[in-house]
């Protein structure tokens, strides 16, 4: 009766369709707070209904570059969740000298939160975590490992690839014992499967693309062609960042509109109640002969030297639960004394409120 009365005067008319699954109350009444992941996949059921044009275009950035198996891209009207473990499959932590003694954790969850309509913002924004992420789903920092920068002076003295903190493939562990890149994923880059200047190796929570060190028709960036954030205009996306071989090396600051609120953290581990993993700090000196390997079993271990002594750290999956992990480390910061324990990854959070600047 509704749709007689008003047809004269209806414009235009459109159809939706979703599918709805109600799950058991009483199972859903046991069960632990669901993740972040979780409740943005939930949110992000409608995406086969939403005008998913974008949505596409990120996922197939992932899918062209072979990530898929590892990386779920979920949307909604407004965003894009890319979801992975933050952990890479390629080679980690070999290479580093200035090693804060913190070995990567997987993340199981993490969602990066990719803006599907981005608006160019009146003021940059800086962060003093993960600015954006790359398409195998490993979060992406600015050069810097010490706060929020001051993007109009390069700052020798946080630039974590000058400080050897970085391995071989442009990431660490940071304090939450969390993989991300500080500089171009060259390790990673050198894994996809459709490797070319015009391919995307990234997304910044903006929503404008990261490309490589050349333009996307291939060829090379004049000197001073990109901006403070290591940016440029680009004809398909409005603007798009880019990596380079000189600082700041890869997104510096966010030029687009973000939500504050959505912007997510790796969650830390949690269960050192002796304190065994809060206060490693690099070495004065640097370390030598770090490397880090995984073993069938899924356990890690990062060994290296410090004025002829040994140290490590390792890890194997704990039996006390999902998510946990039971440690075992020698390190510099506590005196080389052996010590233990379990620790565990809790669900993700996005409490981080950014620094604006003008």
């Amino acid at each position: 009766m509704l749709l007689d009365a008003i047809k004269n005067i209806t414009l235009s008319s459109a159809e939706m369709t979703v599918s709805y699954a109600r799950n058991n109350t009483a199972t859903l009444q046991n069960k632990k707070k669901p993740s972040l992941a979780k409740e943005l996949a939930e949110k992000a059921s409608i995406t086969s209904s939403v005008n998913a044009t974008r949505c596409d275009v990120i996922k197939n950035s992932i899918d062209d570059a072979g990530f898929e198996k590892n990386v779920t891209v979920t949307c909604d009207n407004d965003y894009a969740y890319v979801t992975s473990s933050t952990y890479p499959e390629h080679e980690l932590m070999n290479g580093i000298t200035g090693t804060n003694e913190q070995i990567p954790v997987p993340a199981e969850g993490y969602a990066a939160p990719i803006k599907l309509i981005p608006n160019k913002a009146k003021a940059l924004t800086t962060i003093d975590a993960a600015v954006g992420v790359a398409v195998n789903g490993v979060p992406i920092y600015d050069y810097s490992a010490q706060g929020e920068l001051d993007v109009s002076e390069y700052d020798a003295k946080h630039d974590t690839l000058a400080l050897g903190q970085l391995d071989n493939c442009g990431g660490h562990s940071g304090r939450g014992d969390d993989y991300h890149y500080h500089v171009s994923p060259t390790c990673m880059i050198d894994t996809m499967k459709n490797q070319a200047s015009d391919a995307i190796i990234g997304w910044a929570y903006d929503g404008y693309p990261l490309y490589g060190n050349k333009n996307p028709d291939g060829s090379d960036i004049k000197q001073g062609e990109l901006d403070v954030c290591n940016g440029q205009v680009d004809e398909t996306f409005g603007y798009r960042y880019q990596t380079s071989v000189t600082a700041p090396y890869i997104i510096q600051c966010l030029v687009g509109e973000v939500d504050t609120s959505k912007l997510p953290r790796v969650a830390p581990l949690n269960g050192d109640t002796q304190k065994i993993r809060a206060d490693l700090k690099p070495p004065r000196g640097g370390v030598d002969n770090l490397t880090h390997t995984i073993l069938e079993d899924g356990s890690r271990s990062m060994t290296y030297s410090y004025q002829g002594e040994d140290y490590f750290t390792t890890y194997s999956p704990s039996v006390k639960g999902d998510h946990c992990y039971d440690f075992k480390q020698k390190t510099i910061s506590n005196g080389g004394e052996i010590q233990t324990g379990t620790f565990c990854r809790e669900a993700q959070s996005s409490d981080h409120q950014p620094v604006v600047t003008n």
